[in-house]
Order: structure tokens, then sequence, then C-alpha cells
């Protein structure tokens, strides 16, 4: 008898979880393309090329990385990497 009142409760929490709403399944992650921007090798980084580039490599984050410019070493498969020359020139594209 001193069951039955967990019981009704297990019973009514489980129907009630039942009808919660799912939340939505989280966006695909974005991934990197470099050879979509293998057109603006010897171009400068300008905002419309960096855009372009951004755009061409289906990333959601750009880095353009001069000479002696610090970066982190973590790899993001979402991020594309501009590598500019000491003439700022853009002399490689590559994702992480």
């Amino acid at each position: 008898m001193r069951l039955l009142p967990f019981a009704v409760a297990a019973s009514v929490l489980t129907a009630v979880s039942a009808c919660a709403p799912m939340p939505p399944p989280p966006p695909p992650m974005a991934q990197c393309n470099a050879e979509g921007a293998r057109w603006a090798i010897g171009l400068a980084p300008d905002p419309e090329v960096i855009e372009r580039i951004t755009r061409d490599t289906g990333s959601r984050d750009v880095r353009v990385l001069h000479p002696g410019t610090p970066a982190t070493m973590d790899y993001r498969q979402d991020r594309v990497n501009v590598d500019v020359n000491e003439r700022g020139a853009i002399n490689g594209i590559r994702c992480g």
C-alpha cells in the first residue's frame, strides 16, 4: 500500500515527460573547403575578398594571418585561415 503513491507519481511523471517538446537538433557544423577559394591567391585581403573567401569555403569563421601574427593551434573545421605574405598578398588558404 505504501508503494502505490510512488507508482502513481512515477507514471504521471513519465506521461508528462513524454508530452514535453524535444529541443531542436543542433545546426550542422560548417565544414571548411579551402579549394573553393584558391582564386584569391595573390590578391590583397581586403574586406570584400575575405567575405567571398568565407562564403566560398563554407566557413563560419576566418582568420587573416600576417607574418608573425600569433595564432592558436587548435583545429576548427568551420574556420578558414588566410595566410598573407610580407608584401600584403594572400599566399595560402587552409582550413583549421
